[in-house]
């Protein structure tokens, strides 16, 4: 039953399929649930379906902790990321389809700046968004450049591993919390003793991961993590907050020498219907933007960003204006991810002006 749901994902290009009692199977096409037209589902059913790609140990997690995180895939199919919980009506699944292949920075429609980060020597790069943004197809198009491109060794530590990558100039290490590690921030501490050049940690989900991420950038590695953010200055406010109140003067202080950029991305459908395209504000950590962090004065990033469109910076304002421009999403769809409206409208109507 598994294999016959994930080949209709495949098919119908869907990015996501849902399984909950008492409604049909459900699939997320271009950002829009719709239900399919197969016979609804109890929860023993979708109980059985589980049986079928979950290992003993995962079931004996479901059982104890009433949901648990697995990677499944099927050669000719996909790879798929898939979540199991416990609500009210029993037991129900959220599964994302991920692809065998890799896409390219350039498939990807990510600005030029993004390709300038994949060629720095050490820092913390941080790609945030809401759940479903395409972070992690962000993440996996930059390790792969540097896999192809540069020879480091990789080091990856993700819940779970979703895109596989191959040793090909560098080599690379995949690490899957519950499988291979118990924690991130296990992983994280034993990482500095592994000779890392580039740390990818799949999700920065508490205090001491945060700190020993940080660390790790300030120790000489690249590192790139997730956050689920949707602006610069929103995660670095995010990541200050994490900290007791005593140590925040310290940590803005490491963050204003050892970050070196934060992208912050949202998924749009396309006007024409064949999929989705990623809209990304890029704030690079330069001298002022340094100095805005460690003073406390992150209300100003974005101002900055739009002052930094020379270097490669830009504000998701002027990158969702920009494919409005280019007729590749509508407007309606652009003003519901900005949170700067008036900003938006100013920059598509000095376009349309122009």
């Amino acid at each position: 039953m598994i294999n016959k749901l994930l080949d209709l994902v495949k098919k119908a290009k869907a990015s996501d399929l849902h399984l909950t009692p008492q409604e049909p199977p459900i699939l997320r096409i271009n950002g829009v649930l719709r239900r399919t037209e197969m016979q609804k589902l109890t929860s023993e059913q979708i109980k059985s379906i589980c049986d079928g790609f979950l290992s003993l140990d995962q079931l004996k997690v479901l059982e104890n902790e009433w949901e648990v995180d697995c990677a499944y895939g099927i050669e000719g199919v996909g790879r798929f990321r898939i979540n199991v919980f416990k609500d009210r009506l029993g037991y129900s699944v959220a599964l994302r389809m991920i692809s065998y292949q890799i896409p390219s920075i350039e498939e990807l429609g990510l600005p030029e700046i993004v390709k300038k980060l994949v060629m720095l020597p050490r820092g913390l790069v941080l790609v945030t968004g809401p759940t479903g943004s395409g972070k992690s197809t962000t993440l996996a198009a930059m390790v792969d450049w540097i896999n192809t491109n540069r020879a480091e060794h990789i080091l990856t530590i993700e819940d779970p591993i979703e895109y596989i990558h191959t040793s090909k100039q560098s080599i690379i290490n995949q690490r899957e919390i519950g499988n291979h590690t118990h924690s991130f921030s296990n992983a994280l501490r034993a990482a500095l003793r592994e000779d890392p050049d580039v740390i990818l940690i799949g999700e920065m989900r508490d205090l001491e991961t945060i700190s020993l991420a940080v660390r790790a950038a300030e120790t000489g590695h690249l590192v790139f993590a997730t956050l689920h953010t949707s602006s610069a200055a929103g995660t670095i406010d995010r990541l200050i907050d994490v900290f007791p109140a005593e140590q925040q003067a310290q940590v803005r202080t490491q963050l204003s020498h050892s970050l070196k950029a934060v992208l912050s991305q949202t998924l749009l459908a396309r006007r024409d219907g064949q999929g989705r395209v990623v809209a990304m504000e890029a704030m690079l950590v330069t001298p002022g933007v340094s100095n805005l962090i460690r003073e406390s004065k992150t209300s100003q990033i974005y101002s900055a960003i739009q002052t930094g469109k020379n270097i490669g910076m830009q504000t998701l304002e002027s990158a969702l204006a920009e494919l409005y421009n280019r007729e590749v999403i509508s407007l309606e769809d652009a003003m519901s991810r900005s949170s700067k409206v008036d900003e938006l409208k100013n920059l598509v109507g000095a376009a349309l002006k122009a």
